[in-house]
């Protein structure tokens, strides 16, 4: 099902008004309980959440799951069971069906290590990388694969607008030991086979720098990339990467650019300073109003291969501005979505949160916070309270999909068009964090994974536009 929603129609509807969108806590925490501006706090959605008898998926009625892949358990066509710690995933359209493209956050431990796949393997010395997952129009599973290996940390990423998604690895790791390579780039996967990975998917683009990658939104227009940063001690950086003159975005461009003479430092790689009117804001958690709007500055990276110092560490404080966990990021609008998942003052943030969701506007070089979430204060009790919001998609029924990586309980969270949350799973198993959510392209099924043991599930049921009838 085609949707008409765009993102500004959903996240910027009342931003004028300076609130944005009322996510649980969100507006309590700022403007107080007793505020007329307060809106109800919870929509009915799809209806209250009937427990799992089988302890892992609980879903609203006429919901249903299925297991797509379970890590150690899954067969893939490598001849190794499905890889462990699922996170961002790309889902694109494969005939009647989809093919998921899973990250794997695989960094030290975990059972089952993405396969090394001559043709496909950065650093055999690392263990993560990408998995194929073909599955038909229902959801059900038909094949799975490796399409990148030798990674390390892949976390989340983006999908390109000529349908290839990037897969971004969270880490600072250098060669030394069992790595042989430097860690910390972006790498370039196919959706369509492995064979079309093969000496393609395994070489790292170098030009968007070597740092803890979280994820990636391009812009269709320009082939403009943003990049968020993961990172802490100090806290990471959003960034901008300019394709040189004459370059034209499409299937194995940026490949070609990055073997190309100078493609290491191919086009240009910045970082964002934020400004209200002269003075600098240091920190994007001093925002805690929707509606706050910053003008920006770029600065350019010196060192973007972090040589010899990392690459959020090369500024003055007073030409950036940090945040704390930024995580998901997509293109829309005309401009780049992009979160921050939480801060805390203990870990050098400037003002505690539970989340925020900016939008970067390229025309006017300017920042908007769209929302923030108030610190979630009982995340054990299942209360119509989220926090940690992560991973991000749209959905074609209206309003958002988020996965929670949070404190307590974990969600899956709608939110609809006119800002009112409400949930659409729970994690029954264990606590771990929902990650990789999307929909096929007809609408149908919606895909997310449970990081830990490893579960990426097919939720089908009766889609349609949630209630925003009060609960």
């Amino acid at each position: 099902m085609a949707s008409d929603l765009t993102r500004r129609g959903f996240l910027g509807r009342t931003a004028t008004t300076g609130l944005g969108i009322v996510f649980v806590g969100s507006i309590e925490a700022i403007l107080g309980r007793d505020s007329v501006l307060a809106a109800p706090r919870s929509a009915l959605g799809y209806g209250d959440l009937i427990p799992d008898p089988a302890g892992l998926l609980s879903l609203p009625p006429g919901f249903s799951y299925q297991i797509v892949a379970q890590a150690g358990v899954t067969p893939t066509t490598d001849g190794v069971p499905a890889a462990s710690d699922p996170d961002g995933t790309g889902v694109f359209a494969r005939g009647t069906g989809s093919t998921l493209v899973a990250n794997h956050e695989i960094g030290g431990s975990e059972p089952f290590g993405v396969p090394t796949v001559p043709g496909l393997t950065y650093d055999p010395g690392a263990r993560g990388g990408t998995s194929n997952i073909e599955v038909d129009r229902f959801g059900n599973p038909l094949t799975e694969y490796a399409s990148l290996a030798g990674t390390h940390n892949n976390c989340a990423g983006g999908k390109t607008p000529w349908q290839t998604w990037l897969t971004c690895e969270e880490t600072e790791q250098r060669m030394g030991g069992r790595f042989l390579q430097n860690h910390g780039y972006v790498f370039e996967v196919d959706p369509t086979s492995q064979a079309a990975n093969l000496d393609k998917s395994p070489v790292p683009l170098k030009f968007l720098g070597r740092f803890a990658h979280e994820a990636v939104a391009v812009d269709p227009g320009t082939s403009v990339i943003y990049e968020t940063e993961d990172a802490g001690s100090p806290n990471g950086l959003f960034y901008r990467w300019l394709p040189p003159a004459g370059f034209t975005g499409g299937k194995d461009a940026l490949r070609t650019l990055a073997q190309s003479p100078g493609g290491d430092t191919a086009g240009q790689l910045q970082a964002m300073g934020c400004y209200l009117g002269s003075t600098h804001i240091p920190d994007l958690s001093l925002a805690t109003l929707p509606g706050t709007r910053y003008k920006v500055q770029w600065i350019e990276v010196p060192d973007r291969d972090a040589v010899t110092v990392s690459v959020r560490r090369q500024f003055a404080e007073d030409q950036i501005t940090r945040s704390r966990k930024l995580e998901g990021a997509w293109f829309g609008d005309g401009g780049a979505y992009f979160v921050a998942s939480f801060a805390r003052q203990s870990d050098g943030s400037a003002v505690d949160h539970d989340g925020q969701v900016w939008f970067y506007n390229p025309a006017q070089e300017s920042v908007t916070l769209v929302t923030i979430f108030g610190v979630n204060l009982n995340p054990e009790v299942e209360a119509d309270n989220y926090d940690g919001p992560d991973n991000i998609t749209v959905s074609p029924y209206g309003g958002v999909i988020l996965a929670e990586d949070g404190e307590g309980l974990s969600h899956l969270v709608g939110v609809t068009d006119q800002g009112k949350s409400y949930p659409i799973a729970r994690n029954e198993l264990n606590d771990s964090e929902f990650t990789g959510p999307g929909f096929s392209a007809d609408g149908s099924v919606l895909f997310v994974s449970i990081q830990s043991p490893g579960h990426t599930f097919a939720i089908t049921g009766p889609w349609r536009r949630p209630s925003n009838a009060d609960r």
